[in-house]
Parts: C-alpha cells; sequence; structure tokens
C-alpha cells in the first residue's frame, strides 16, 4: 500500500462531534472495524475486553444523561460502542478464565500453561505490581482496551469513516446503567470508553500537533 494513504487516513480521522443521522454505515464495513478489534494485539494475548454495540436508542438513551461528552454524537452515530475491561476476577493469574483461555483459544499444551501461568504470576505480582489493588488490575486492562480502539479508528479512516472517542461520562454512574439495563457484572467488568462511528456533518478542522523533532528523541 502507498503509504501516502495511511496518512491521509490519518489525517482524514478526527474527532467527529456530530454525525449524519441519515446516513448509517454498512454491516460489512462495520463487522470489518470491529474485525480489526479482535485482531488486536494485547498483553499476555489475553484480551481483556467485551464490546457492547448499542444500536437500539432506547438503550443509547439510558446513557446519555451520564455522558456529557457524548451529548451530539450517542444520537446522531450510526452505530455506537462501549468497551468493557475485564476486572481482576476475571485476568488475576490463577483464575480459572485464564487457565481455559490459554487452553482453548491459544491452543497452549499443560505443561505451556503451567510455565506460562508462573510468568503471568510474576508479571502481576512483582513486575508491574497489578495485585496491589483492583484499580491497578483494571487500569492495566484499560490500556490493552485502547490499543484496539486505535485499530478501529485508523481501520474506520482508511474506508472513509468517522469515529469519535468518548471518555466524557461519570464512570460510576454508566457503570450503574450497564449493570441494570445491560446486565453487565461490575464484579468483572467496567467501561473503558465509549466509541462512536458515523459519517460527518461538517468538515473537520486543520489538524495540529507538535513537529516531529520535539516529541522524538534519539540515543
Amino acid at each position: 500500500m502507498d503509504k501516502q494513504i495511511i496518512l491521509d487516513a490519518f489525517m482524514f480521522r478526527h474527532a467527529c462531534k456530530e454525525f449524519d443521522p441519515e446516513a448509517k454505515i454498512s454491516e460489512e464495513d462495520f463487522l470489518f472495524i470491529l474485525e480489526t478489534a479482535r485482531l488486536s494485539p494485547s498483553s499476555f494475548g489475553f484480551e481483556p475486553w467485551l464490546f457492547l454495540v448499542v444500536q437500539d436508542m432506547d438503550f443509547r438513551r439510558k446513557l446519555l444523561p451520564h455522558t456529557w461528552g457524548g451529548k451530539t454524537q450517542i444520537p446522531t452515530a450510526s452505530h455506537f460502542l462501549v468497551c468493557l475491561a475485564m476486572k481482576t476476577p476475571l485476568l488475576k493469574f490463577d483464575s480459572a478464565g485464564i487457565a481455559e483461555f490459554m487452553r482453548t483459544i491459544q491452543e497452549l499444551p499443560e505443561e505451556r500453561i503451567t510455565a506460562r501461568t508462573e510468568y503471568y504470576a510474576t508479571f502481576q505480582q512483582s513486575d508491574f505490581r497489578l495485585l496491589d489493588s483492583d484499580r491497578a488490575m483494571f487500569d492495566w486492562a484499560c490500556k490493552q482496551c485502547y490499543i484496539a480502539q486505535a485499530n478501529m479508528m485508523t481501520a474506520a479512516a482508511l474506508i472513509g469513516i468517522d469515529s469519535c472517542p468518548i471518555e466524557g461520562y461519570a464512570q460510576d454512574k454508566v457503570d450503574e446503567v450497564l449493570a441494570e439495563d445491560f446486565g453487565v457484572d461490575l464484579d468483572e467488568y467496567g467501561v473503558a470508553y465509549m466509541l462512536a462511528f458515523g459519517y460527518r456533518v461538517k468538515p473537520a478542522r486543520r489538524k495540529k500537533r507538535r513537529p516531529l523533532e520535539q516529541m522524538v528523541r534519539w540515543f
């Protein structure tokens, strides 16, 4: 691929604040975007995410009062996604889910599972100290989720679809809605971010970034 095509997509991408509510993303295109999330890397390859695609406007309206950063995006987006990050019970090194993931998804033999669990335990206990608090573990999981977010936004831009990442929300209130109306177990998941997709109604402003020499140091 011509490298300029990729750079043009990055120039095209912006945090779209309002979408054309009549312009809908095709099922094929949105599944393509989701596939780039599915193929995204994560630490240890454990994929600590769950994506809720919220197309029902009644469900979107439940989130709206607590999402001050999405007042125009949520009602107008063609597709609206909430990314959930896993919490300690699902990610701790000795959880049944992690062992089962290595066995069935990563297709590792039992001896590899035992060895990898030991590495993972050291990583959580001392290298990154993720077991010091549930918040430390959740924040680590959210970092992995953001890799998938970036890939989805770039993939969308490459095919001419706009997006807007949303962090402007009251996390506790959104979690309550997810538990009460979406059936999310808050012991296992919390919201990492929201992400809206669609087609812009207004042209984007000129992209402004620091020059490369101000943000890179070579050694």
